[in-house]
C-alpha cells in the first residue's frame, strides 16, 4: 500500500510540473507573439571579427528564440543622439543597445526623453527605470593570457598595443602584466597607445614600432583593430587577441584570446523587457557568471601553459581571489596595494591611472 501512495505521489507530483511547464511555455509565447525590434548601434563594423561583431551576433543568435528583429547601425559616432532617435521614432526600436563607452552621455539623455523604451548600455555607467549599463571583468581573461605570455615567452619581452589611457585599458594592461609575472618574475610589458579603438592604421604603427624597438617575441592587445596580429605574423612573433577568438585567420603565430559571451546577458534582460519587468542598474559581471572568457588554446600552446592556466582560472571562477590582490607595487616601486588586500571595484573601474612592476608605457 506504501508503494502504491508513494508511486501515485509521484504521478501526481509529475503532472503538476507538466501542468507548470505547459503553462509557462504558453506565457513564454504570448510575450514574444509579436516581433519586438531591437535598435543596435556599434562603434565600429558589425563584420570586425572583433568587440561590435560579438554584440551583433549575440543579439542574432536570439532572434528566432524571443521573435526579435534587430536593426543596426554601424561607425556610429560617439554623439549618438540622432541615431537613437532614427531607430526609435522611424524604425521602431522599443529596446537600444549600444556597444561603446562614448555613448553615455546619449544614452542617459535618451533614456530620459523616451521613458518607454528600454535601453541597455555595454561599458557604460548610468542606470534608470529603463536605463541598465553593463561590462564584464575582462582583466581577469587578461590576467590568464598574461600567464599564457609568461609561460611562452622566451625571453619575457612582450608588448601591449592599446587604445586610450582610461581605467578599462589601464587594467587590463596590469592584469596581463601580473599574469605574465606571476610565472615569470622577470617578464617585461611595453605599452604603446594607438588613440583608437578601430583604425587600423595607428594600432599597426604602434604595434610596428613596439617590436622595432624592442626584443618582443608575443605581442597582445587592447583594440578592435586586427592590425597588430597582422603586423606579429608578418615577423614571426607570436599574439595573444582580445573580445573574440580569431585563431583561424593567424594560425602560424596566434596563440589565444580573452572572448566575450554576450548571449546569457543579453537574454535575460531583454525577456525581463518583454515581461514589463526590467529593472535598470549597473552590473559588472566575472568569468564565474559566464560573460568573458579565455578561448580554446591554438596547438602553439604548451601542455604545461594550459595546467597553470587551468588552476588560475579555477582561482577566479571560483571567487577563491581576484587578480589585484596585494602585496601589488606600481613601475616606480611604491606599493599601492598591501599584502592581504584587494582593490574595490570603485577603484578599478574609475580611478585607476597607474601601472603595475614591469610595465613601460612608451611615447
Amino acid at each position: 500500500m506504501r508503494k502504491i501512495l508513494i508511486l501515485v505521489g509521484l504521478i501526481f507530483a509529475a503532472a503538476v510540473a507538466g501542468i507548470f511547464m505547459i503553462q509557462d511555455r504558453q506565457a513564454e509565447e504570448g510575450v514574444t507573439a509579436n516581433t519586438t525590434r531591437v535598435g543596435l548601434i556599434l562603434n565600429g563594423s558589425h563584420a570586425d571579427r572583433n568587440y561590435n561583431q560579438t554584440h551583433f551576433e549575440a543579439l542574432q543568435s536570439l532572434q528566432q528564440d524571443l521573435n526579435l528583429k534587430v536593426i543596426y547601425r554601424e561607425n556610429v559616432h560617439n554623439e549618438c543622439y540622432d541615431v537613437i532617435k532614427e531607430l526609435i521614432q522611424e524604425e521602431g526600436c522599443a529596446i537600444i543597445v549600444g556597444s561603446s563607452l562614448e555613448f553615455d552621455e546619449n544614452m542617459k539623455k535618451a533614456a530620459a526623453e523616451y521613458p518607454y523604451v528600454y535601453f541597455l548600455h555595454a561599458a557604460g555607467m548610468g542606470e534608470g527605470p529603463n536605463l541598465s549599463s553593463f561590462f564584464g571583468r575582462m582583466y581577469q581573461a587578461r590576467y590568464l593570457a598574461g600567464i599564457v605570455a609568461g609561460m611562452e615567452t622566451t625571453d619575457g619581452e612582450l608588448g601591449y598595443v592599446a587604445t586610450f589611457p582610461i581605467p578599462e585599458v589601464i587594467r587590463g594592461i596590469n592584469a596581463f602584466a601580473l599574469g605574465a609575472r606571476s610565472v615569470r618574475s622577470d617578464a617585461k610589458v611595453y605599452v604603446r597607445y594607438c588613440h583608437s579603438w578601430t583604425a587600423d592604421e595607428p594600432a599597426a604603427d604602434a604595434c610596428a614600432k613596439l617590436l622595432d624597438a624592442h626584443p618582443i617575441d608575443i605581442v597582445t592587445m587592447h583594440t578592435d583593430s586586427l592590425m597588430p596580429h597582422k603586423i606579429a605574423e608578418s615577423r614571426g612573433v607570436k599574439s595573444i587577441g582580445c573580445n573574440k577568438d580569431n585563431h583561424d585567420l593567424f594560425t602560424s603565430t596566434y596563440l589565444t584570446a580573452g572572448e566575450w559571451n554576450w548571449q546569457v546577458y543579453y537574454r535575460r534582460q531583454i525577456w525581463d523587457c518583454l515581461r514589463g519587468k526590467f529593472h535598470g542598474k549597473h552590473t559588472w559581471m566575472g568569468m564565474e557568471d559566464g560573460i568573458v572568457k579565455l578561448s580554446a588554446f591554438s596547438n602553439l600552446v604548451r601542455k604545461e601553459t594550459k595546467t597553470a592556466v587551468e588552476a588560475a582560472n579555477y582561482r577566479l571562477v571560483s571567487r577563491e581571489r581576484d587578480v589585484f590582490y596585494g602585496p601589488i607595487k606600481d613601475n616606480q616601486g611604491n606599493m599601492r596595494v598591501e599584502a592581504g588586500e584587494s582593490m574595490s571595484d570603485q577603484a578599478l573601474l574609475t580611478k585607476f591611472d597607474w601601472y603595475v612592476e614591469g610595465v613601460s608605457v612608451e611615447q
